[in-house]
């Protein structure tokens, strides 16, 4: 009998325990987790780096499904598209492009062939889902990788705008995230 309620308790427990490992998706007001990717031209970033600089704008998209994203698509040419802005407002722009490991950096590649990518935005490659899965991200279904999103992060760390798409078309655009910046004068 005693056995029998052990295994029990056990067979109960077990979701539970699942569910609190699962990471938590910064919410507006968390201090945002700390991370460190390889940017496509191999250098070693850490978040907590560029958020000491000043404001981050964090866009994680969906990676290689087995196909380029055309929403990813369109999103980063948008993005390049309003750089000069960006730039004034004094805001990183970084995108996190995730996906499996093997033939990571060619995918990324692909995927920014015409679209002169800024030099002053970065693109990070999340190999093996690492980042997605640190920030509960992480959409493991068939063809998905990670929930298109987009994190505003002050220069403490601190998030103060969150977007989180549970539909391939759900992106923040580029004016939404320039109007949480004032335009700098002079």
């Amino acid at each position: 009998m005693h056995t029998r309620r052990r295994l029990l308790s056990t067979v109960l427990t077990l979701p539970l325990l699942a569910l609190s490992l699962q990471a938590a998706q910064p919410t507006v007001g968390d201090k945002v987790p700390d991370f460190t990717l390889t940017s496509f031209d191999g250098k070693q970033t850490a978040l907590a780096g560029l958020y000491e600089k000043g404001p981050v704008a964090l866009v994680v998209l969906r990676g290689y499904p087995g196909y380029q994203c055309p929403f990813c698509q369109r999103q980063v040419q948008e993005f390049v598209e309003h750089a000069a802005e960006f730039d004034a407002a004094g805001i990183q722009v970084v995108f996190v492009y995730p996906g499996p490991p093997d033939q990571l950096q060619s995918r990324v590649a692909e995927a920014l062939t015409g679209k002169n990518f800024p030099a002053s935005y970065t693109m990070l490659l999340d190999p093996g889902y690492a980042f997605t899965t640190q920030y509960g991200l992480r959409w493991d279904g068939p063809n998905e990788t990670a929930y298109p999103s987009t994190f505003l992060i002050s220069k403490g760390g601190a998030v103060f705008y969150a977007q989180i798409a549970k539909l391939h078309s759900g992106r923040t655009s580029a004016a939404t995230i320039l109007s949480y910046f004032p335009k700098k004068k002079g």
